[in-house]
């Protein structure tokens, strides 16, 4: 089932996620905790960001902070941009000292060359086909030369219309599940290479992928 996003799409996605923040916090809080292979994602990106010779880091579609969180635990300094204001309110509150700002990965608010390295979990997730060109193009950008990109998503062919979400609180946000290869050709395209694929839970209904790419030197 192909469903295609209305032209308030990004209203909708911000007040879905206000609706949810302090839910979905409660709901991902533990998240990282009990999966090893997302805290080797983010060892891998942390050792990359290292590599490339550190500095800030730009957490896009952070939600309540916990990724941010993390990766600060890892010696890196990261920081969390989110289209949700109440999001941002949730994260601030439960991460004192880090820092969380108000964005949109459509209209990226960094300068060019700022960031040693973008980590952009289950967010992209909500971006419609014809506008991921611009976010890519965004994430070339903003990243130094050299600096790793790292996009977690949902594997799939099909989008589909969320009306209910965490706590049972009203949503009405598109998620759309794409193939890793699918993801990869975008980002080549936008000037990116292509360092490693992984996936996980393929037997399950809806596997997850992570995608390592980076700015060429």
């Amino acid at each position: 089932m192909s469903v295609v996003p209305t032209d308030d799409w990004l209203t909708d996605t911000r007040t879905s996620y206000d609706t949810v923040a302090a839910s979905y916090s409660d709901f991902v809080r533990d998240a990282i905790t009990g999966e090893p292979y997302l805290r080797a994602a983010l060892t891998v990106f942390a050792d990359r960001v290292r590599a490339a010779g550190g500095g800030p880091v730009a957490d896009v579609g952070c939600g309540p902070g916990h990724v941010t969180a993390h990766l600060n635990g890892l010696g890196v300094d990261a920081f969390g941009i989110d289209l949700s204001p109440g999001m941002v309110e949730v994260a601030r509150r439960e991460n004192p000292g880090l820092r969380f700002e108000v964005g949109s990965m459509t209209d990226l608010r960094l300068g060019d060359g700022s960031v040693a390295g973008l980590l952009a979990w289950w967010s992209l997730i909500h971006i419609p086909d014809d506008e991921v060109p611009t976010v890519f193009a965004h994430f070339h950008r903003v990243l130094r030369p050299g600096g790793p990109l790292q996009l977690g998503f949902h594997v799939g062919d099909v989008s589909r219309l969320k009306t209910e979400g965490y706590g049972g609180h009203p949503m009405a946000v598109h998620v759309h599940r794409r193939q890793p290869d699918k993801v990869a050709s975008w980002l080549r395209d936008a000037g990116f290479e292509i360092d490693a694929q992984w996936l996980c839970d393929p037997d399950e209904p809806v596997p997850q992928a992570f995608l390592f790419a980076r700015r060429p030197s």
